[in-house]
């Protein structure tokens, strides 16, 4: 095809725009874009999925990896249908995405054709931000000016949708006249600062303040140094939420480690005894775990003003860039001596660590699932990247896993979607292939999703600098969390039916798709398999036979109440006896005076 056409506008205004690869499934509905993107000749690369729904958990790590604009594309119907999981991710924790949808022709268009769905009903919620359908060639340079510009501005997925027919329409010659709109591909962030008077406000509220605890979330990305900074001026403790817990070094006596249902016992002490909360750059929605309304005044410094108070009743919202806010703030806050409150918080943690060892060590039938992410630590490379699957396993890498600082680790935080660790993974390994990924998973997530994937990542691991690529696996032949929600939650015991998983030899498929797969039965051999791991050739999965029965335990106090209402569902079960003694084992530690 000699002729310029409306597809190759749309790869010549994603190279403008930065976009190094594009990630998607080919069909009939976007067969004209991909004709450009052949015509490119790699300016714009096509990474293959195994399924839409991974594609657009590619393009969402891509994002979060990388702090740029993911990119994904489908044709219509049913391809589409199958972006929406992803692009929920994209939407709940906050990142820019941006979807090229195809479309049935426009001549054909509510005709009830063949895959054709009505698309922008379909993706208004999702991308209540940006959607839209474009009728004529004139509009394609506007439209993904504005998808690109609204994704970045608002950190959340757009959705431009393109009809077969016109991908393959000649490029249009646009000059200003009524009717047309000319765009230019560029976008500049808002320059966002505090009101002095807001800071003023926040800085007397701390001041005031006795027992300062900050909670720290993906927004402080970018401001490490003067969360620390504050945190030692006041005397305070830190803890992270999930998105959080890379942004802050969980070596220093004072970082009490994530908050939440899957959090630390130190973090529930640190939220349950201060007297101020300083909120920096977090939305995380496990509210029953931050101090009891009323017990502590609270300062929210965000970047999206909506989220300001809209997980705790604050008195002070600081709208802003984190780093650039916490610095402001800094210089109006008093030093204080670091004192009996401080002093409470790094016992706290000390008591934690001590606890968290003691956990790893529980014997279990056959291996204990927290010391699988244990054993990780000071073996993780220091330049590695990690992505972690939606399950029991991100307790563990909650709770076990001490990251090395400036090592990114991501999930689907708030849609928390099984599946997410392959694809995540695999898209940090194509934005930096000389560094080496781990993965953690459940088979849960692996059998869902993340197997397929495996595919992907034997196609294409020999075209990386570094073939490190590890996956471990967390084999309990079991929907592990799940069952324990429904002995907490429900009191109820487990169903078989709905959460015995079928047998997969994760390892043996690994070395059938010639990767390297070791199995681990027994705990002793966890450190030489991650040694073994990171020194291959090659990726590897590494299939750890752990133990279902191992507790998802609440810190205490809130975990108090939970144990008992696990019991009730353990007490209606036939055979519930090592579940139940495993659940008084870490409980009895949970009570254990200083760890």
């Amino acid at each position: 095809m000699s002729e310029r056409t409306v597809a190759d506008v749309i790869v010549d205004r994603l190279t403008v725009w930065g976009v190094d690869r594009v990630f998607g499934y080919s069909g009939d509905g976007i067969n004209g874009f991909m004709g450009a993107l052949r015509r490119s000749a790699g300016r714009v690369g096509f990474i293959q999925a195994r399924h839409e729904e991974n594609a657009a958990f590619m393009a969402v790590g891509h994002a979060k990896y990388t702090g740029g604009i993911g990119v994904v594309t489908s044709t219509q119907g049913p391809g589409a249908v199958h972006l929406l999981n992803g692009l929920y991710d994209a939407k709940l924790d906050g990142v820019p995405v941006v979807a090229i949808v195809g479309q049935q022709s426009r001549t054909v268009l509510g005709s009830a054709y063949m895959q054709e769905i009505d698309l922008v009903p379909l993706f208004k919620d999702v991308a209540s931000r940006f959607v839209q359908l474009v009728s004529v060639p004139e509009q394609v340079p506007m439209v993904l000016d504005r998808a690109f510009r609204t994704a970045r501005a608002t950190s959340s997925p757009c959705v431009v949708i393109v009809p077969h027919d016109l991908q393959s329409a000649a490029a249009p010659d646009l000059e200003q006249e009524h009717g047309i709109v000319v765009t230019a591909p560029s976008w500049a962030a808002a320059a966002t600062m505090p009101r002095e008077a807001d800071l003023d406000a926040a800085a007397a509220l701390l001041n005031s303040a006795e027992r300062v605890a900050l909670l720290v979330g993906q927004g402080a990305k970018n401001a490490s140094a003067e969360v620390v900074a504050i945190a030692e001026k006041l005397g305070a403790g830190i803890a992270t939420s999930l998105l959080g817990k890379p942004y802050v070094d969980e070596t220093l006596p004072f970082v009490a480690g994530t908050m939440g249902h899957l959090g630390t016992t130190a973090s529930a002490h640190l939220l349950g005894n201060c007297d101020a909360l300083l909120i920096v750059g977090s939305n995380d929605p496990w509210t029953e775990f931050y101090p009891p309304p009323g017990a502590a005044r609270a300062v929210q410094v965000d970047i999206d003003e909506k989220k300001i108070g809209n997980r705790y009743p604050v008195e002070v919202g600081l709208a802003g860039d984190a780093a650039a806010a916490l610095a402001a703030l800094d210089t109006r806050l008093e030093h204080r001596p670091h004192g009996e409150w401080r002093s409470s918080v790094e016992a706290e943690v000390s008591r934690w660590r001590i606890l968290a060892a003691d956990r790893a060590a529980v014997p279990a039938v056959p291996v204990n699932p927290e010391r699988v992410v244990r054993e990780l630590n000071g073996r993780l490379p220091a330049d590695a990247q990690v992505s972690i699957d939606v399950g029991s396993c991100v307790y563990w890498y909650a709770r076990q896993l001490v990251l090395p600082p400036g090592v990114p680790a991501h999930l689907s935080g708030t849609l928390a979607s099984m599946g997410c660790a392959i694809p995540y993974g695999l898209a940090a390994k194509l934005a930096r292939p000389g560094r080496p990924v781990v993965a953690l998973a459940g088979d849960g997530a692996m059998q869902m999703a993340g197997a397929a994937e495996l595919v992907t990542v034997a196609h294409r691991w020999q075209q990386w600098q570094d073939p490190r690529f590890v996956v471990c696996v967390f084999n309990n032949r079991e929907l592990a969390e799940v069952t324990w929600e429904q002995r907490e939650s429900e009191a109820e015991p487990r169903f078989g039916d709905s959460q015995e998983l079928p047998s997969f030899p994760f390892a043996a498929y690994a070395r059938l798709l010639g990767l390297e797969g070791i199995l681990v039965d027994d705990p002793e051999d966890l450190g030489d398999a991650w040694n073994r791991a990171f020194a291959a050739d090659r990726p590897v999965v590494i299939e750890v036979l752990t133990d279902p029965e191992v507790p998802l335990l609440p810190p205490f106090p809130a975990g108090r109440e939970k144990a008992e209402s696990m019991r009730k569902g353990l007490d209606a079960e036939d055979d519930a006896g090592h579940a139940r003694a495993l659940l008084d084992t870490y409980a009895a530690q949970e009570e254990r005076p200083g760890g």
